[in-house]
């Protein structure tokens, strides 16, 4: 019982542990209760498979800035699992204060009702990390002014029993992979709506909530973006667009808005869907936009589906990493060479969580012995 509990502390705690096999046990498809390899190879860290409440799962990040501005976890226990990617922007605080707090406010929110799980219990979660996160701000404002300036993209999946719920601010995004009746296909199917004023859909859902402001969206070399400064619409965080207090000194002057911040520009309140997980539902891709800047929904569900599980999530990761050297025109093993900081010019941090869904475990409500807690990116 002491080897369990120490087990359970190391992957809550260390999941950048030395120790590549981890836990007892190997993680081939289907088999024993152990974990697969775990490890680092340069800027990347993975966890080949693992298991969890509703069947397996693989992670993987690799970081491109100075600092990692991605944070992941996934948890499993009775409830079933949930998901997190919390891609940061403005620096790291805002998606680790997300990752510290949503599935708590998640798990307090569903304890309340005895353990039932939906979008309102999800919905609420998320505010409760909103309002938490704009008091440290506040807290925080005299000394630490740029803290105004940081937030995070929110990508959520919670299955619990026989429904998937997704939720999400920014864009992130989730793809399931569901295999074609009396074929050996598989058909990649997008769960997440995305909030980037790249988006026509974004852009005019900001002008009709502004009608008085012109500059609500504005195209700059090439890219829209929300009052010129930023391209996503929805966030944990970025108070300065969001409470006028925050848009005034000490905040850096290129942060502040010519106009009066009379209403706010940025909402956190995520699009949530429920899905009826269906026999036909193979796998979920989650992944920061890092992912999808380079692999369609269709190559990733492909790449997945057509390799072992084991190591799903460093696969992807790396794909998207030799699209990313071929568009610059250089091999991907030059750019496995470049360094944090001066990577960001090829691509984004990019994290990817993989769930291979198991029907039997969803559908009798099975349990682990011991509850999963793994975050990734801690020491990065």
């Amino acid at each position: 019982m002491l080897e369990a509990l120490m087990s359970l502390l190391s992957s809550c705690w260390n999941p950048f542990g030395t120790n590549s096999n981890s836990g007892s046990g190997g993680g081939g498809g289907g088999g024993g209760g152990g974990w697969g390899r775990e490890g680092k190879d340069g800027l990347l860290w993975f966890r080949d498979l693992g298991r969890c409440a509703t069947g397996e799962f693989s992670m993987a990040v690799v970081q491109a800035n100075q600092v990692l501005e991605d944070q992941s976890q996934i948890e499993s226990g009775r409830f079933g699992t949930f998901v997190g990617v919390y891609d940061g922007h403005g620096g790291p605080d805002a998606a680790r204060y997300v990752c510290d707090h949503l599935f708590r406010h998640f798990q307090a929110l569903s304890a309340e009702a005895e353990g039932v799980v939906t979008c309102d219990t999800i919905q609420r979660a998320y505010q409760e990390t909103e309002e938490g996160f704009t008091a440290l701000v506040s807290e925080l404002w005299s000394t630490r002014p740029d803290i105004a300036s940081c937030g995070s993209c929110c990508l959520v999946g919670v299955i619990h029993q026989r429904t998937l719920f997704v939720a999400n601010l920014g864009d992130s995004r989730v793809v399931l992979g569901k295999k074609v009746d009396n074929t050996d296909g598989i058909a990649a199917i997008q769960l997440s709506a995305e909030h980037n004023a790249s988006f026509e859909s974004v852009r005019q859902e900001l002008k009709e909530l502004h009608p008085n402001d012109p500059q609500i969206v504005v195209l700059r070399h090439g890219v829209w973006r929300v009052k010129g400064i930023i391209q996503i619409s929805r966030s944990i965080g970025d108070v300065y667009l969001k409470h006028a207090r925050f848009n005034t000194e000490p905040l850096n002057p290129k942060f502040r808005l010519p106009q009066p911040l009379n209403m706010p520009i940025l909402t956190a309140d995520p699009a949530i869907i429920s899905h009826l997980i269906h026999p036909n539902d193979s796998f979920l891709i989650f992944a920061s936009d890092g992912l999808w800047e380079h692999l369609t929904n269709e190559k990733a569900v492909e790449i997945v589906n057509s390799h072992p599980r084991a190591g799903s999530a460093k696969r992807l990761i790396k794909a998207a990493l030799q699209e990313a050297a071929k568009k610059r025109e250089m091999r991907y093993s030059d750019l496995r060479k470049i360094d944090k900081k001066v990577r960001r010019h090829f691509h984004d941090d990019i994290t990817v969580i993989i769930l291979f869904l198991n029907h039997d475990l969803i559908s009798r409500g099975s349990v682990l012995d011991s509850p999963i807690s793994i975050r990734s990116a801690l020491q990065h």
